[in-house]
């Protein structure tokens, strides 16, 4: 079988700056990825964004390479070694700590004759409508934004701050680049980023799938609209998907977190975030 794109969406938080998630799209894969806003001092790499590279590149890369004709894993492999090479070549010095590698949250996929595979890092998602079927969520992205959310409240309560100024707050800084400090380890999460090593801790599974089935592949900050503000259920946000469209299903998003700007009903680091998806059926 082979993906058919019917929609695809990426917008940035904000539209003076840069778009720190991206996406690839082609018959043979798909893929989305959300880069980790920077908690550093100073960028590393030319460009607007250390974070906005390593999405871009990595979205560039694995479709160059499933192209190729290699196999889904191989050519995450691969992009991971274009990655990390690519970065020893740019960056202005090594990073002194762990918080100033660019990384990325990413859901890959790659249809096979009974379904797809599925291949991901972070909270980003893949959410499934078999014909006649309810959703299924593949990934952790709901559990993982919940935490968060949880993780938000407490240290905004801690500091007498708004949630949503985290990002931008020297008050948050020291919290944000000790969890950032433990990714690609044995005490944190792994992610996509320039470092090779992090293809043997890719999450995986195979996801069984008639031809017919819906596929919708998202970033935390689009699937936001039901993991965080519950707008809608997995199922619902597919439906509405199809019926509405990535482009309206943005302004409701956008209007949302307008309506929650400091973020005190619904926890979050950041008024709004990148929001990118993708659309595609099984054919």
């Amino acid at each position: 079988m082979q993906f058919e794109l019917l929609d695809s969406f990426s917008i940035p938080a904000d539209p003076a700056k840069a778009n720190e998630d991206a996406f690839g799209a082609e018959p043979e894969a798909a893929v989305v990825l959300d880069g980790a806003t920077w908690v550093g001092e100073e960028m590393l790499l030319p460009g607007p964004s250390d974070a906005a590279w390593i999405a871009h590149f990595g979205a560039r890369r694995l479709m160059a390479h499933m192209r190729d004709g290699d196999a889904p894993q191989s050519a995450l492999r691969h992009a991971l070694a274009d990655a990390e090479k690519s970065y020893a070549g740019l960056r202005r010095r090594p990073p002194k700590e762990t918080f100033e590698i660019p990384f990325a949250s990413m859901m890959f996929v790659a249809p096979d004759d009974n379904g797809f595979n599925a291949f991901w890092f972070g909270d980003c998602a893949a959410l499934v409508a078999r014909p006649d079927a309810s959703a299924e969520v593949i990934g952790e992205a709901f559990d993982k934004r919940a935490a968060e959310a949880r993780r938000v409240k407490m240290l905004a309560e801690a500091k007498g701050l708004a949630p949503a100024a985290g990002m931008s707050r020297a008050e948050y800084l020291p919290h944000l680049r000790a969890a950032r400090n433990k990714v690609n380890s044995s005490n944190g999460d792994w992610l996509f980023s320039p470092d090779t090593h992090a293809v043997d801790h890719v999450s995986q599974c195979h996801v069984e799938a008639p031809a017919g089935t819906l596929v919708l592949l998202s970033t935390d900050g689009f699937l936001a609209l039901a993991s965080d503000y519950q707008a809608y259920d997995a199922g619902g946000l597919l439906r509405a998907v199809e019926q509405k469209g990535l482009q309206a299903l943005g302004v409701e998003l956008r209007a949302l977190e307008e309506g929650d700007a400091e973020g005190r009903r619904f926890a979050r680091l950041k008024k709004s975030d990148d929001a990118t998806a993708v659309l595609l059926r099984l054919s």
